[in-house]
């Protein structure tokens, strides 16, 4: 891999501002970061003169289902490949393989598919996503709150459902779904925690107390937060009211403008400021893709300019990439630094690997993107490869 020299017009890292800066990329990792004038060409290297860009760390989508018409529930190689592979071209460049509500075989068939892949991932050559784990979207959520998650198969948090799926994941699941006023839902959020996993309130129907009870109990996110949620009144704030006032929790964001208004999408970034919330797609198979019918899991979704919704009409996931994300947000006046935070430094710090991704520093992972002046992804680099 060669040694790379990065020159753009600005650094965001995202803690701070570089300008005329220099990333100098040694095999998949950052060796430096600073002022160009900083730093040296090492003998050999090649250098990419992008002066009119902004460079800025790769996106990490905590929330995504699939994409380039592929879904994480295939599990097989060349289904996560074709996800990992269309996602890396707008901008991410890490993410959680989300799973959806299905049956205890399928769940546990797509998390062992899943965790082999990652094992693998890194033998490949060509420049791709990183998944970084397995986010566990159902089965121990409400039927009240399911969305488009199969009601057949949701089930009532179980400490030993639970194990069987960590058992499959081998170590490699790293977030979970659960609805907190559910009956079990306590010893199970418990026993995530206590297995490494991050705990996210969601697909629920659970009042202010309940919510904030599993706050409590180490409850950490809220999953596509305003969605699949008991709605929030001035005399039943409900969940919402606990995630807005609560500042131990992250909250995701779909800002694709379909998912959640604007006016409500400011309310949030004022209630939970820009250190606390999570920017995800929750896209689907026909992320990247144009419109017709994909699978969500074994579903059939319908989409229709852009918008993915079941035969029913109801929303299911996105076909949202996190670059447009990144515009949708800057547009409603949010400074660009803390856009790129809710991207990236924010989804590494909940998932407790900042140090590895989510910044521009010294010894992080080589994953930058570099933006034009209207904030289009110019070029990516993935683990120090370049995305073509």
């Amino acid at each position: 891999m060669p040694t790379t020299l990065i020159h753009a017009g600005r650094a965001l890292t995202p803690a701070s501002e570089i300008s005329d800066a220099g990333i100098l990329i040694r095999d998949d990792v950052i060796e430096a970061v600073g002022p160009r004038s900083s730093l040296r060409l090492p003998a050999g290297a090649r250098e990419v003169s992008a002066t009119e860009t902004t460079a800025i760390p790769g996106f990490i989508d905590i929330h995504i289902h699939g994409a380039g018409g592929r879904d994480f529930m295939e599990a097989t190689g060349d289904a996560l490949a074709a996800v990992t592979r269309k996602v890396a071209e707008f901008g991410t460049t890490s993410l959680l393989a989300t799973t959806i509500t299905a049956g205890p075989d399928d769940t546990s068939r797509a998390a062992a598919g899943i965790s082999l892949y990652i094992t693998q991932q890194h033998a490949a050559t060509e420049s791709r996503a990183e998944v970084l784990g397995i986010h566990l979207e159902g089965p121990f959520i409400s039927k009240t709150r399911r969305g488009v998650h199969p009601a057949e198969w949701i089930q009532s948090p179980s400490e030993a459902l639970l194990q069987r799926f960590l058992e499959a994941a081998e170590g490699k699941a790293r977030l979970i779904t659960i609805a907190p006023e559910v009956l079990g839902a306590t010893p199970c959020i418990e026993a995530a925690r206590k297995a490494g996993l991050v705990v996210s309130v969601g697909h629920t129907d659970a009042n202010y107390e309940q919510t904030r009870f599993a706050i409590a109990r180490g409850a950490r996110s809220a999953t596509h937060t305003y969605n699949a949620m008991r709605p929030f009144t001035h005399r039943d704030p409900g969940v919402i009211g606990a995630v807005l006032t609560s500042p131990e929790i992250h909250a995701e964001l779909i800002a694709d403008g379909v998912h959640v208004e604007e006016g409500a999408m400011k309310l949030l970034l004022g209630a939970k400021g820009h250190e606390r919330v999570i920017l995800v797609s929750d896209g689907l198979s026909a992320t990247g893709m144009p419109d017709g019918k994909y699978l969500l899991g074994g579903m059939e979704v319908i989409v229709t300019n852009g918008v993915c919704r079941n035969a029913a009409g109801i929303l299911a996931g996105s076909t949202l990439t996190l670059d447009r994300a990144l515009r949708n947000i800057a547009n409603l006046g949010v400074p660009l630094t803390d856009t790129v935070r809710m991207l990236t430094l924010n989804p590494a710090s909940l998932l407790g690997i900042e140090f590895k991704k989510g910044s521009l520093r010294t010894g992080a992972d080589a994953d930058v993107v570099l933006l034009d002046e209207s904030m289009h992804v110019s070029y990516v680099w993935a683990r120090g490869l370049p995305v073509a």
